[in-house]
């Protein structure tokens, strides 16, 4: 079920929201974790019970844990992390394996294996990271663990951030569970509205418009595609991918808000950034915090020789970018970003400081689109053939033809994109989007965001072309 969806913002958000504001404290998690199920339910029935037997296996693992010592407590932490990790391996990555391992086979003359592929549970990445971030923070002392199992399901099924983030970690999180009721207002409820409107408007005014010239350009061949369409094509993808998700980030913090929950932000104007390094202090920055946190800080982080730490973040990039997707482009896509870190700790971010603003962030959103090239081609063939007409001047008469609409759209969102580089610009809209505002503004917000959840669902009626990118992972 997609947010931007009919049934969603027709049915079942204002159902749930109407149950759960009559629904007393004592019920609310309830019915919050009741429609979750539901949420996920609707579009994967089955997977239900894996995620149910997860989360039973990750509340208990937590109890022992947390009553053990010494070498006990790591044996079930390791046991716990292997459970949770063997789940994603064998649903998202066994596929992979098994059919690059026939490639091997093949090219050597045996015979390949027979293999029925596994179907994909949607946001498995996502509640997978939750549980391992609810085991970890036990393990480490930072919080103990839940006593009701209600409680905890709700933590990983919250549907809000089920099924594309953002990723919270449990520390975050679980006082909210216990008691948010001193965030229950009524403003909140119409900041959470704004919120959520926003991020409706990014999906269907702005990326659904770019997503749909951008697949027709990804699926054109060698042959057809040209240089100025082929950058047409990254430029287009790039806004789409940005809106998509920052879109679906805004309208998770949004409902959580609606329901007296506070969510950490996901995106603050990733394009703005002046270094790679600084592109992963914007974008998707729950997966950044929780990489750092769990994995990288785990490794030894920056505590090591200077050879290691180069190594540890070249590894947890390539994880990052194989948490994405179980293809050879999200591999690559990871190691170019880890590349480009480590240039930026040896050397980048020194010739970058002495060349300026500007040329700076045209220089990181440079290596940014050339990063999502790889990233949204569906083959090394079409990496290599992209590639080379991105740069080899191949200009002749096409057939595809892009309205006017699809041109003022990208115009909006290159500047949507870019205005945050104004640092007064940047400081306004934190403003906009804190709690304790002014009546006089939740007021005008409240308006603002009706007249435009209006603008929204006419389109939301009106187009069939309703892709949602991070569903996939």
């Amino acid at each position: 079920m997609v947010f931007s969806s009919v049934l969603f913002l027709f049915f079942f958000l204002p159902l749930t929201l109407f149950l759960y504001y009559i629904a007393g404290n004592r019920y609310k998690n309830l019915v919050a974790l009741l429609a979750s199920v539901l949420f996920y339910a609707w579009g994967a029935p089955l997977f239900v019970f894996v995620i149910f037997g997860s989360i039973i296996c990750d509340f208990l693992f937590a109890k022992f844990i947390h009553k053990s010592e010494g070498r006990k407590k790591r044996i079930l932490l390791a046991l716990a992390i292997s459970l949770n990790i063997g789940i994603l391996v064998y649903f998202k990555y066994a596929n992979f394996f098994v059919e690059n391992f026939n490639s091997m086979l093949f090219s050597l003359g045996f015979k390949e294996i027979r293999w029925t592929k596994i179907a994909l549970p949607i946001g498995i990445s996502f509640f997978t990271f939750h549980e391992m971030s609810y085991i970890i923070d036990v393990y480490r002392g930072v919080k103990p663990p839940m006593k009701n199992i209600l409680n905890y399901a709700l933590y990983i099924l919250f549907f809000p951030q089920l099924i594309a983030g953002p990723i919270i970690r449990f520390n975050e999180i679980s006082d909210q569970i216990e008691d948010r009721s001193y965030q229950f207002t009524v403003d909140n409820h119409l900041l959470g509205f704004f919120r959520f409107v926003i991020g409706l408007a990014k999906k269907v005014l702005i990326a659904n418009v770019l997503g749909a010239e951008a697949d027709k350009i990804f699926a054109l061949g060698f042959d057809d595609l040209t240089t100025p369409i082929a950058w047409l094509g990254i430029v287009a993808y790039a806004f789409q991918i940005y809106f998509d998700f920052s879109g679906y980030s805004d309208m998770a913090i949004g409902i959580a808000r609606m329901m007296g929950f506070i969510f950490p932000e996901n995106f603050n104007n990733p394009y703005i950034s002046q270094s790679i390094t600084e592109f992963w202090r914007r974008w998707h920055m729950s997966l950044s915090r929780w990489m750092r946190d769990y994995l990288y800080i785990s490794l030894g982080g920056n505590r090591v020789p200077v050879g290691r730490m180069y190594f540890n973040l070249a590894f947890v990039f390539l994880i990052s970018g194989f948490w994405h997707g179980a293809e050879w482009n999200f591999i690559l896509w990871g190691a170019f970003h880890g590349l480009f870190l480590i240039l930026d700790r040896l050397f980048l971010l020194k010739v970058l400081k002495k060349i300026g603003k500007i040329p700076s962030i045209g220089f990181t959103f440079f290596l940014t689109l050339m990063g999502w090239v790889l990233f949204r081609c569906e083959s090394l063939e079409q990496i290599k053939y992209f590639f080379t007409r991105l740069f080899d001047f191949h200009f002749r008469p096409t057939g595809l033809y892009f309205d006017t609409r699809f041109f003022v759209i990208l115009a909006f969102g290159i500047f949507f994109s870019f205005f945050g580089a104004i640092g007064s610009i940047e400081k306004w809209q934190e403003k906009v989007y804190a709690s304790g505002q002014k009546n006089r503004n939740v007021i005008f917000l409240s308006v603002f965001g009706i007249f435009l959840f209006v603008i929204c669902s006419a389109a939301v009626v009106s187009s069939g072309f309703n892709p949602f990118i991070y569903f996939r992972f």
